[in-house]
């Protein structure tokens, strides 16, 4: 197999369902209108409901959902060979992740932009919407703490990149004043802040921040001292970033971050689909390959606890009813960005997969003997791999300098970290406030306090930097990852009866359903196992299989709702506005 092969096996796969699989969701489940008013027309409010270009909102939305994610999994998976690694995320994310992603989103919309949660409640129970409040409270604080890891690691070991990401930012606001404050014509902003995000990334590559010397070294004592620095400046960012109005910071940044992916991937899939090269590491090394905690971990059910967003992520699910719904100009650009921006994943994680695929074994060191790559892989290979492999694509087909690729490279996951950070603590808040509104009739003073902005960002950055502060994202992730895909299962679930009681899908309805529950089965076999398997001590074993024991119970609860909801007459639903 070669890298030519694949690329374009991706990119055909992808275009193809979109406009067969994608446009059949949109017209006989969602049943998409362009004259509906959505909610940021009629909710416009100036801060969180801003009706937004198609193309800016796809990439604030694809930029808030990727994070590292569709590159640290994929990166990870390699360790079980890359056959099953790009089939789990080509059938990921046709049949379930944009699925779930685009009906998230489209629920929302015709909510006045209300949460999944809070749909959830509408249409199962009001204990449902409780539980999945406080369920998808803890798997943001899981995704913070994640996070903070992945993020400090890469600003301390590619000190360019972290030059070149604190300069990416300050154009970010740059480009937001001009766009929302100063008029400046959408185009004329949009050249100005591209040629600002160059000269950045060229800053960057010429003058490395380097907190401490030696620290780009990943077993020194100057690692982990740069490492906390960065785990206190990343707590300090996502406090204030989350409370800025999104025109600010969050709309301009994630425009520019979308330049920044199809560039990219531009660069990146012309380079390997021109360069033919062959796939050096195995495509299969074993069924029970040392991956998760570095224990042998067993590809079904282990597989969602690796590959996070890659293929499908619960994570999306919350930024599209929380955030992008809030955003969307007319019902028919959804499926653009929810549905969409899930194949955008799904092909980025296939240039992951290529990369590791044909550098793989001449940067790990390893062979491509099964076993040996297998078993060794997780300790030499990963989110490093990626990069430097990505960078070595570039100098073989365009004779760009290697260190000069890593920058690039290293800001393209970095820029999405930061993107992912500050809207999970975002809407970390909003689930906060929510659930403590609770409280609001018999103690005004202890809401005012719990649900104040600030105190609300402080708690879920506080806690989720604190778990990343004595934990590596090997750890982590997998946490990270299984309560992400659970609730995504859940999220599903959601949609699936959405789409069988208010909209009346019929046997479409099913398309949502059957995947749904086979997440649900597989993630929640796969958590158990993380429990009992993976070794932690101390706090991180407190912290980390605590916060999974309660999703477990919860995860639990929810499904029980959902079993009765379904169950539960079609004219019990006649009422409830769709």
């Amino acid at each position: 197999m070669n890298s030519t092969v694949i690329i374009l096996a991706a990119a055909i796969i992808y275009v193809a369902m979109y406009f067969t699989y994608g446009k059949s969701l949109q017209s006989k489940v969602v049943k998409a209108d362009p004259n509906r008013p959505t909610p940021a027309h009629k909710l416009y409010d100036g801060v969180d409901y801003v009706p937004a270009h198609p193309v800016v909102l796809y990439g604030h939305h694809f930029a808030s959902i990727a994070g590292a994610g569709p590159i640290v999994g994929p990166a990870v998976a390699m360790a079980w060979g890359w056959i099953p690694s790009l089939l789990w995320v080509w059938f990921g994310n046709v049949f379930i992740g944009a699925v779930h992603d685009y009906l998230a989103l489209m629920a929302s919309v015709r909510y006045d932009g209300k949460s999944i949660q809070w749909i959830a409640g509408k249409i199962m129970s009001k204990r449902t919407g409780i539980a999945f409040e406080v369920y998808i409270w803890f798997a943001l604080l899981l995704v913070v703490a994640a996070f903070v890891a992945v993020t400090a690691r890469l600003l301390v070991l590619t000190p360019q990149a972290a030059t070149a990401t604190l300069l990416f930012l300050i154009v970010a606001v740059i480009l937001g004043w001009m766009m929302y404050k100063m008029n400046v014509n959408f185009y004329v902003a949009t050249a100005i802040g591209l040629i600002l995000l160059v000269v950045a990334v060229w800053i960057g590559f010429k003058n490395p921040l380097i907190f401490v010397p030696g620290q780009t070294d990943a077993t020194s004592a100057a690692y982990t001292q740069a490492y906390h620095y960065w785990n206190i400046i990343l707590m300090i960012y996502i406090i204030v970033a989350s409370s800025l109005p999104v025109w600010v910071l969050l709309q301009p940044r994630d425009y520019l971050n979308a330049y920044i992916l199809w560039f990219g991937l531009l660069i990146g899939g012309i380079a390997f689909i021109a360069l033919a090269k062959p796939f050096e590491a195995p495509g299969f090394t074993m069924w029970s390959a040392n991956v998760v905690g570095e224990q042998p971990s067993p590809f079904w059910p282990t597989v969602p606890l690796v590959i996070a967003c890659g293929a499908l992520s619960g994570f999306h699910s919350i930024v599209g009813s929380g955030t992008s719904s809030k955003q969307l100009d007319k019902e028919i650009h959804g499926l653009l960005v929810g549905y969409g921006g899930m194949f955008t994943e799904g092909f980025l994680s296939t240039v992951v997969i290529t990369a590791i695929a044909v550098y793989g074994v001449k940067l790990t060191g390893l062979s491509a003997n099964a076993v040996e790559w297998g078993t060794q892989y997780i300790t030499k290979g990963g989110l490093g791999t990626f990069i430097g492999g990505y960078a070595q694509g570039l100098a073989d087909m365009y004779g760009i300098d290697v260190t000069l690729g890593k920058t690039f490279a290293t800001l393209w996951v970095s820029a999405f970290t930061l993107t992912s950070l500050d809207t999970a603590t975002r809407l970390g808040r909003f689930a906060w406030q929510e659930v403590f509104g609770m409280v609001t009739d018999t103690s005004q003073g202890i809401w005012k306090i719990l649900t104040n902005k600030w105190v609300a960002s402080i708690i879920i950055a506080g806690l989720g930097t604190w778990m990343a502060w004595g934990a590596g994202y090997q750890v982590l992730w997998p946490a990270f990852a299984g309560m992400n895909q659970l609730l995504a299962s859940i999220a599903m679930m959601t949609a699936a009866l959405w789409a069988y009681k208010i909209q009346k899908a019929g046997t479409w309805s099913y398309a949502v359903l059957i995947p749904a529950l086979f997440l649900w089965i597989t993630v929640t076999a796969g958590l158990i196992w993380y429990i009992i398997v993976v070794p932690l001590k101390g706090s991180t074993l407190i912290a980390v299989k605590g916060s999974l024991l309660v999703g477990l119970v919860l995860n639990f609860l929810l499904a029980y709702d959902f079993y009765i909801a379904w169950k539960r007459p079609a004219e019990e639903y006649e009422a409830v506005p769709a």
